[in-house]
């Protein structure tokens, strides 16, 4: 018996380590979908689910050492192409797949000893472009801040020419993207490849621009197996609210030959509806730079009319609406050959050219 007795004696300590270790803090923590400190930006479904190019959230984390999204089945299938930055590093994109998704960690990021750092994670694409967030996982001795989101918010609203369709990262080469990051701002773009502002079919979307704009979903709805719905968007979750409205749109419209009366009418009362819940915001009228073509020779739609439609905002009483002439921003040189929307360089034109003109407005970043 006493020799059992320093027997056990002597394996005490380890015993007391094993168990210790046993009952210790795990190497991860797990935060649900529905955590109050996790910053969601864009469109977001119940699910919770993207709809719409840029949408995604932000995380403010201390101590900041290792990220996975567990993301569920609405998850776009094979993947969906997220962007992804950390403390402000450019922009990477990942195939963002159902289960498991170990986001990199900047080595920066993680030898940091003072500071939070600030994630940022969107779905680039104009299409395929869901993910399903059911939890995020960190490292047991990260801490999640609350995010304090800019003061200065974009609202970005069209077509293929603004959700950056033909661009190998999508809507995050876009020049509303590049226009956003530029001002430090927070922003949405809510952008239709081939969609009219009037609400018809053009090229495979069943409504328009100026009926799904107001709904939780982007035209892909009718397309998914899950999901083949619309749902009214509650305006109430965007925080902040706008504080400026940027419309490039007609370009569809045209296209399936809506007449000028009808358009000028279809964009005055969207912007009737804007106004009703973003009543004194700047709101920035874009005219068309039109379609480029080999030759040198221009494209455009719709000629004076978005004058008219600034006018007539004007006649009854609003002046805080402002046409933005982007007449001669790209060329052939700026565009893809074989479909005339901008590439890389032109999105990045078109960026600096609308930057230089809020500059001169008096918007500062």
């Amino acid at each position: 018996m006493l020799n059992l007795l320093r027997g056990l004696l002597s394996i005490a300590p380890f015993l007391f380590i094993s168990m210790a270790a046993s009952v210790s803090h795990p190497s991860t923590v797990t935060i649900k979908n529905n955590n109050p400190l996790i910053y969601y930006h864009g469109r977001w479904d119940s699910s919770p689910g993207t709809w719409w190019a840029s949408s995604g959230f932000k995380l403010n984390v201390l101590n900041l050492k290792s990220l996975s999204l567990n993301l569920g089945a609405h998850t776009t299938s094979p993947a969906a192409s997220i962007g992804i930055s950390i403390d402000e590093s450019d922009w990477v994109t990942a195939n963002a797949t159902e289960g498991t998704n170990v986001i990199p960690i900047p080595r920066a990021t993680a030898d940091k000893i003072l500071g939070s750092s600030v994630v940022k994670i969107n779905v680039e694409g104009w299409q395929n472009n869901r993910i399903n967030l059911e939890s995020l996982v960190l490292n047991s001795d990260a801490v999640l801040l609350p995010y304090e989101p800019s003061k200065l918010t974009f609202q970005f609203i069209g077509d293929s020419l603004s959700a950056g369709q033909y661009l190998p990262e999508g809507v995050n080469q876009a020049w509303p993207f590049l226009v956003g990051e530029h001002f430090k701002a927070e922003f949405r773009v809510n952008a239709q490849p081939g969609a009219a502002l009037t609400d018809i079919l053009s090229y495979g979307n069943v409504h328009g621009v100026s009926y799904q704009f107001f709904r939780t979903e982007d035209t892909g709805f009718y397309y998914t197996t899950d999901h083949n719905l619309t749902t009214p968007w509650d305006f109430s979750r965007e925080h902040p609210k706008n504080t400026h409205i940027v419309i490039h749109i007609g370009a569809n419209d045209a296209s399936q030959g809506v007449s000028n009366d009808v358009f000028v009418q279809v964009y005055s009362d969207f912007i009737a509806r804007l106004r009703d819940l973003n009543p004194i915001q700047p709101l920035f009228v874009f005219t068309p730079w039109g379609w480029p073509n080999a030759d040198g020779s221009i494209g455009y739609y719709y000629d004076g009319q978005y004058q008219k439609i600034v006018d007539d905002r004007k006649a009854l009483g609003d002046h805080n609406v402002f046409l933005v002439n982007t007449t001669g921003w790209v060329t052939y040189a700026d565009v893809f050959p074989d479909n005339q929307h901008p590439n890389v360089n032109g999105h990045i034109k078109i960026a600096n050219e609308f930057i230089a003109w809020l500059a001169k407005w008096g918007l500062s970043a």
